[in-house]
């Protein structure tokens, strides 16, 4: 089944897709400009998720996290560890990497959006519109100091990724 709050967030996954794209379509530079407006996007869309749809659902659901929301936390916060960074290509691989595997677990029949819209009590249309209402994340500059490194290659590793996706940082 899908509502109204599934294909909202699944086109936003497509539109950071082709951010991520415009970022990237020069193999031997990053498009600064369009890596932040990823970077700002990805960070709201990560807030909508964690500070909308998962309570919302964890209330529909008898105040228990649905199973995968512990999953996608882990996720996101790998994500985030990651937007700290300076772009570089081994960082935008690293998120693509995460993306790639993140984004299947959120969509589909058996994702969590579909499962969030299938809970008695989850009322899509106020959720949608508190989505569409999300303030954007407030960022800082970038920072590439080794805790910044060591905190994202332990976010990625705790989420279950290979932290060698992060040699050369």
């Amino acid at each position: 089944m899908t509502g109204l709050v599934y294909p909202y967030l699944a086109e936003d996954h497509r539109r950071l897709e082709q951010l991520l794209d415009l970022a990237t379509r020069d193999p031997c530079r990053i498009d600064a400009s369009a890596f932040l407006e990823f970077r700002s996007g990805l960070l709201r869309h990560i807030s909508m998720e964690e500070k909308i749809l998962l309570p919302a659902a964890r209330a529909a659901h008898g105040d228990k996290p649905l199973p995968l929301a512990a999953a996608l936390r882990l996720d996101h916060g790998a994500l985030a560890a990651l937007l700290v960074l300076t772009p570089t290509t081994t960082t935008i691989k690293a998120i693509r990497t995460i993306l790639e595997a993140h984004n299947p677990k959120e969509e589909g029949p058996e994702g969590i959006y579909s499962q969030c819209e299938n809970l008695p009590g989850f009322n899509s249309g106020v959720i949608l519109e508190r989505l569409r209402n999300a303030q954007a994340v407030a960022m800082n500059d970038y920072v590439d100091s080794p805790i910044a490194v060591a905190s994202a290659r332990n976010a990625v590793v705790r989420a279950g990724y290979d932290s060698g996706m992060l040699n050369g940082l």
